[in-house]
C-alpha cells in the first residue's frame, strides 16, 4: 500500500528514509494557532487530525485533476502519516513552539536553561480509500459528482510520545551564538538535538527520534498495523 508523509519537515523525511521506507511527500498548510486555554495534548492531537483532513482534501483535488488529464492516477488505498512536535515546560501547560524571532527564542531558552522539559510528538497514521461519494461524506470544498468516488478516511490511529530532555545552564553568549547559526528558527523549542543544539542537552529519557521530530519505532508500528 502506498505511503504518504504529509509533512514538510526534512527531519521526518530523513528519519523515514533511514529505514528505507518507500514513501512520497505531500505538504499541507493549516492554521497552527493554539486555542486560548487549550492544553498541549489537545493542541497537538488536533493538529495531526487537521493535517490528515487537509491531506485527504489535497489528494481528492489531485484525484480529480488526474481524471481530467493524462496524469497517472493515485492508488485506490493510501496510508497517510501526519505529525506535530512541541516542547512542554514542567508546568505541563506552557508550549515551546518554533521561535518567531530572537527575543522569543531567548525567552524559551531561559525557561529551559538548567531545567528539564518534555518533547511531545503526536502522530496519526490514517488509511484512506477511494469510495463512492455520499451526501454525508462529501466535501463541499471540491466538486465531485455523486456517482463518482473520492478519498475518504476509513481508519486512523493516533499516539502521543513524550521524551524528557535536560538542558545545561545557558549563558547569553551561548544563546546569541546559537541563534546566529540559523539552526533554531524552524524547530519546536528553538533547538535541534541532531545538530548544534546537542551541546545543550545533558541527558534525555525516552525516544531520541521523538525529539528529532518523529518517534520512529512507534510510527513504523502504526504503519504495520494499517497495512
Amino acid at each position: 500500500m502506498d505511503i504518504i508523509l504529509a509533512s514538510g519537515s526534512p527531519r521526518r523525511r530523513e528519519l523515514l528514509s533511514r529505514v528505507q521506507l518507500d514513501f512520497s511527500l505531500l505538504s499541507v498548510d493549516i492554521d497552527e494557532t493554539q486555542y486560548d486555554n487549550e492544553l498541549p495534548k489537545d493542541y497537538i492531537e488536533r493538529m495531526v487530525a487537521t493535517k490528515a483532513q487537509a491531506a485527504v482534501h489535497q489528494l481528492n483535488e489531485t484525484h480529480q485533476t488526474s481524471k481530467e488529464s493524462s496524469a497517472a492516477p493515485l492508488a485506490e488505498q493510501l496510508i497517510v502519516i501526519t505529525a506535530d512536535t512541541i516542547g512542554v515546560l514542567p508546568d505541563g501547560k506552557t508550549v515551546l513552539v518554533k521561535p518567531t524571532d530572537r527575543e522569543h527564542a531567548y525567552r524559551m531558552w531561559q525557561q529551559m536553561s538548567d531545567n528539564t522539559h518534555e518533547v511531545w510528538t503526536a502522530v496519526q497514521v490514517s488509511k484512506i480509500a477511494l469510495l463512492p461519494v455520499s451526501s454525508s461524506l462529501s466535501d463541499e470544498s471540491y466538486d465531485v459528482p455523486d456517482q463518482e468516488r473520492c478519498f475518504q478516511m476509513i481508519h486512523q490511529r493516533q499516539i502521543t510520545e513524550r521524551t524528557e530532555v535536560n538542558f545545561i545552564p545557558l549563558t547569553t553568549d551561548m544563546m546569541s551564538d546559537y541563534w546566529d547559526s540559523g539552526e533554531p528558527a524552524d524547530k519546536a523549542g528553538g533547538y535541534g538535538i541532531q545538530g548544534l543544539g546537542a551541546a545543550w542537552v545533558s541527558r534525555i529519557n525516552g525516544s531520541y527520534t521523538n525529539v528529532v521530530g518523529l518517534p520512529l519505532a512507534q510510527t513504523l508500528a502504526l504503519i504495520k498495523e494499517m497495512r
